[in-house]
């Protein structure tokens, strides 16, 4: 069974730090600037940032 998590990562344009789901059904942007952080795949979404830590995974 896989793990999901919620990892926290920086946004390579403003560096603000947030919470995303790895398994994100919809696009994340960041909250500052916008930039687009996470893409739905089906599956495990594509993290386009730095991930800075694993927060919890369920």
């Amino acid at each position: 069974m896989k793990k999901s998590h919620f990892v926290r990562v920086k946004c390579p344009d403003c560096e603000n730090t947030q919470i995303v789901f790895d398994h994100a059904s919809t696009v994340v942007k960041c909250l500052v600037c916008g930039r687009t952080l996470a893409e739905p795949t089906g599956g495990r979404a594509k993290i386009k940032a730095e991930v800075v830590e694993v927060v919890d995974s369920y």
